[in-house]
């Protein structure tokens, strides 16, 4: 009886374990159902979360992309707005411009007026009338006023007749045959009636040195001095003063090899339609312009020479640090403007750069004034030197995020060497305002022409402007010498003022 009983009680508690453990069973599947569910659910969140984060990334980049477009986009209309040629329109007028003409008070300078002329061609004597026209009196004399009026004289073409001897000589039957040294070309036959030297010369000053084009100089040689010539004219005779021009030209680009001071800048040209570039180099005393196919160190050692060991102020162009013999001062109103351009779109911490860099760069120009001054010499400008030197060093050590900052860090640093040259030699400028004013009258001349229309009218606008803007310079006549250019019947160099050795 016991032993039933016993077998029954295990028999239930068997039942009752496999009961737990079906339930247990069907409760860990159910959470395991659960959990898979969860699981599920957060995989679906988890690529939703990454899909969005896709999103936004890609968002991000389009906004940056999008941002960069348009800080591009700016600087270039704020370059724009700079740029020499004026808009059609500024904007409505100021509402109270400024008063017109110099301000009063000794302190603007003297007050001009036309001086007695030094010589009088002709004198009139002007009578009073002979009655008064209010009350018909008699009119008497108290005093005689004098009043000059210089004026031009009425122009008529001076004509003049060369009636040249031709002969033969007896022993080797060569043709020979007299010059004047009036004349500028020994052509006869067909080629016998020639425009004279200096109507030539006015007219190379005219549209080279001054930008007419050829069709407004022949009407200016019509109207003015009654000389019939067409443009087509004016151009070949143009080239035959290239051409007397060459000699000098040459010369002026050995001189240039030889300063110990050049400022080279370049601005676009158009040659036959294609873009090229009008360079020019100046010194102290000559200036030569060269019109080449590009803008690179092959154009630049063109004319100075790719030994050239002297001093070149010039802008940040990277082509001219490759002049590696030379020393350089780079253009500080250059980095002053660039600097100016940042803080005027720069926001919040991005200003500081900008502010430190042109605080550094105002300094050099405060120590270039004292040292003119003679207030700043031997070991207290060196000191002052020094310091400024450590102040730019421990700027470009700096780290900055900003990206027009960085580039600007970045473009110092590789200048660095090149900053302050200007301090330690007194004949060194601090820019290249040099080389600027002397490339404005061919921008004058590209906004009126364009440029040239073959590579032979490039080298003859070149080789011409060269000598005229050297004439301006050294102060001498441009039209005197190029018709003695014009005349001489051999190429000849003008004896221009120019530089001794070269530099070391």
């Amino acid at each position: 009886m016991c032993f039933l009983a016993t077998v029954a009680v295990a028999g239930r508690w068997r039942a009752t374990a496999r009961d737990d453990r079906e339930r247990e069973i069907e409760r860990l599947r159910q959470e395991n159902e659960r959990l898979r569910r969860e699981l599920e659910r957060t995989e679906r969140e988890r690529k939703r979360i990454e899909h969005e984060r896709e999103r936004l990334q890609k968002e991000r980049d389009r906004l940056e992309k999008e941002r960069d477009r348009l800080e591009k986009e700016l600087e270039t209309a704020r370059r724009a707005a700079k740029r020499q040629a004026a808009p059609f329109s500024k904007g409505a007028p100021n509402p109270c411009p400024r008063r017109p003409g110099r301000k009063p008070g000794r302190a603007y300078g003297p007050r001009a007026w036309r001086t007695v002329p030094d010589h009088v061609d002709e004198v009139v004597d002007v009578l009073p009338p002979a009655a008064c026209a209010l009350c018909g009196g008699v009119i008497g004399t108290e005093r005689v006023d004098v009043q000059y009026q210089t004026d031009l004289p009425p122009v008529r073409p001076h004509v003049t007749a060369f009636h040249v001897h031709v002969g033969r000589c007896r022993r080797c039957g060569r043709r020979v045959q007299g010059r004047d040294a009036r004349q500028s070309s020994t052509a006869t036959g067909a080629a016998a009636s020639q425009v004279g030297p200096r109507a030539l010369a006015w007219a190379a000053w005219l549209h080279t040195g001054l930008g007419v084009p050829f069709g407004k100089v022949a009407t200016i040689l019509r109207t003015g001095f009654g000389l019939t010539i067409t443009p087509g004219g004016l151009v070949q005779a143009l080239h035959r003063v290239g051409r007397r021009s060459a000699p000098t030209y040459y010369a002026l680009v050995a001189a240039v090899r030889r300063s110990p001071v050049v400022a080279p800048d370049e601005t676009g040209w158009k040659v036959g339609g294609r873009l090229w570039w009008l360079w020019v180099f100046v010194t102290r005393d000559v200036t030569v312009y060269a019109i080449q196919p590009g803008r690179g160190y092959a154009q630049a050692a063109a004319i100075l020479g790719p030994r050239y060991g002297g001093i070149v102020v010039r802008d940040g162009w990277a082509p001219y640090r490759k002049l590696a013999q030379a020393t350089h001062q780079t253009c500080l109103a250059h980095l002053l403007r660039r600097c100016h351009g940042l803080l005027e779109i720069a926001q919040r911490g991005a200003a500081r750069l900008p502010h430190a860099v042109r605080r550094v760069l105002l300094a050099a120009l405060a120590i270039r004034e004292r040292r003119d001054a003679g207030q700043l010499v031997g070991h207290g400008l060196a000191v002052a030197i020094g310091r400024l030197e450590a102040r730019t060093d421990r700027l470009l050590a700096g780290h900055v995020t900003h990206p027009p900052n960085r580039r600007l860090l970045q473009h110092l640093q590789t200048e660095r060497p090149a900053l302050f040259t200007c301090l330690r030699h007194s004949d060194v400028e601090a820019t290249n305002w040099q080389a600027e004013q002397a490339i404005r009258p061919a921008v004058v001349t590209r906004k009126v022409c364009g440029g040239n229309r073959t590579p032979r009218g490039a080298t003859t606008q070149q080789m011409v402007a060269s000598v005229l803007r050297t004439c301006w310079q050294q102060q001498r006549d441009p039209l005197e010498l190029l018709v003695a250019l014009q005349r001489s019947p051999r190429p000849v160099v003008v004896d221009f003022r120019l530089p001794g050795p070269a530099p070391p």
